[in-house]
């Protein structure tokens, strides 16, 4: 299958010059995402349902609540395929992206855009991941915070000591930019962390609405899984960079995509040097690509001299084609 044919992903060809795509990850799903978009674009909706036979993943973007869709075996295929469709829909009015990167889950959007991972294959994936993080933490009271204010180091040492103390497993988990930093893990741990962060002069300790103890030592069963399940799939070259998570880098000599994967999982998302690596590559536009805004936010504050534009329904959508002049812009 030559990538003109795969549905859903852009093509090799034309990349826009400094233009990059940031996929969204868990916790932007929001109930109704992409409606409007399936209603008025037919190539979304014609990609939407290539790797979407069944319908369900149309339910639970489409139809189902906020707490059902929310559910991380649900979230991952619904937040991919949302990614795979609006890809494909800017495809189509030649907007490519010349890198790519994601947040945590959004990294399977970046690897599908850059024609790594077929769409199917990608949604099936994420389908297995997020079951596979479900299992790890089965049981176990987790939890993960955002700390406000204070500085990576500062915080991975709070959590080591909280670990010292035999309160349970808490470590950084997501470096957003250089004063924010979320937390994960064992639920007690988590809240004993945040109180110490508070005392140590953070501005804010945020809980984040989430059950499992997500990019934590804690998940390394479900990389373990991931591991396994990867050395049965095949894994394409990409045709554009793509920044990954576990490293804030492209990929690096001795690296593989399953072996940053089966990483990301279990350690700190970089988004803050993910960001910082794109600028070094000449990137002065970043689209993101999923409900929400929660990137575009961190972006900006991580650099006020990227242009952050983003697409999530066809108000957004208008918004950025007109900002790109219609796909034209070299």
């Amino acid at each position: 299958m030559s990538a003109d044919t795969v549905p859903g992903v852009a093509a090799p060809r034309s990349p826009m010059e400094g233009v990059a795509f940031l996929y969204a990850g868990q916790g932007s799903q929001k109930a109704g995402m992409g409606r409007d978009l399936r209603d008025a674009h037919p190539a979304f909706r014609r990609a939407f349902e290539a790797v979407d036979p069944s319908g369900d993943i149309a339910r639970l973007c489409f139809d189902a609540t906020q707490e059902e869709l929310s559910l991380t075996h649900n979230t991952q295929p619904a937040m991919v395929a949302f990614s795979i469709a609006v890809t494909a829909l800017l495809d189509g009015y030649g907007i490519r992206p010349m890198m790519a990167a994601g947040l945590s889950l959004g990294e399977y959007s970046a690897l599908c855009a850059a024609g790594v991972l077929e769409p199917l294959q990608a949604v099936e994936l994420v389908r297995f991941r997020g079951s596979a993080m479900e299992r790890a933490t089965r049981g176990r009271a987790c939890g993960m915070a955002a700390v406000l204010g204070l500085g990576s180091a500062e915080v991975a040492d709070i959590c080591r000591r909280v670990r010292e103390g035999g309160v349970g497993t808490v470590e950084p988990a997501n470096i957003n930019g250089p004063r924010q930093i979320v937390i994960s893990g064992d639920g007690a741990a988590v809240a004993c962390a945040a109180e110490s962060a508070l005392e140590a002069g953070a501005l804010r300790c945020v809980p984040l609405q989430v059950s499992g103890a997500f990019h934590t030592s804690l998940m390394r069963s479900a990389g373990d899984e991931l591991r396994e399940r990867f050395a049965t799939e095949r894994f394409g070259s990409p045709w554009i960079p793509v920044v990954f998570n576990a490293t804030g880098t492209v990929l690096q000599p001795g690296q593989t995509v399953p072996g940053l994967l089966e990483r990301q999982v279990q350690s700190s998302v970089l988004f803050h040097q993910t960001v910082q690596c794109l600028v070094g590559a000449g990137v002065r536009t970043v689209i993101e690509v999923g409900p929400g805004r929660v990137l575009s936010k961190l972006v900006r504050k991580i650099d006020q001299s990227l242009e952050v534009l983003n697409v999530e329904d066809e108000k957004s959508l208008v918004r950025t084609l007109k900002a790109l002049e219609g796909g034209r812009r070299a």
